[in-house]
């Protein structure tokens, strides 16, 4: 009967010891997934469509004091979250029969410009990539 208990114990001890060591192996992979999703670097296209589709993700992926401003020729404005106009209309879908349009993709910033020939209308929005995010880091507004 002796033996017994000690062969089921050294059963149960090595049932144990084999789970033990699969839980360990399970959260140490677990956590090198968890790393490598927190090491990833935004992608640009999914923040771009969503900077522009959600106002509150918007308002979080400016940098104030937001480097520009409006000038409505009264001379420059300071961008503050009180001025700051919402925007929905990315550079893609702007119409291009009425104005102009460029813009320039890097890995680390995107500059969009929009303007309206001989009219004194213009826009330049650039974007880079800090701490692997992308923000709208500045906004240059022309209407005279």
């Amino acid at each position: 009967m002796r033996t017994l208990t000690k062969i089921t114990s050294f059963v149960l001890s090595v049932i144990i010891v084999s789970f033990v060591l699969t839980s360990c192996h399970s959260t140490r992979d677990n956590f090198k997934a968890d790393k490598s999703i927190i090491n990833q670097v935004e992608n640009f296209d999914e923040f771009y469509n969503r900077f522009h589709s959600d106002s509150i993700f918007l308002i979080s992926r400016l940098k104030f004091p937001l480097k520009g401003g409006p000038d409505r020729g009264d001379g420059q404005d300071e961008w503050t979250k009180d001025n700051w106009l919402l925007l929905k209309t990315k550079i893609y879908d702007v119409d291009t029969t009425q104005y102009k349009v460029s813009y320039e993709k890097h890995e680390k910033s995107f500059i969009e410009k929009v303007w309206l020939e001989n009219s004194g209308f213009s826009f330049k929005y650039s974007y880079e990539l800090i701490d692997k995010k992308w923000f709208l880091v500045s906004a240059f507004e022309l209407n005279n």
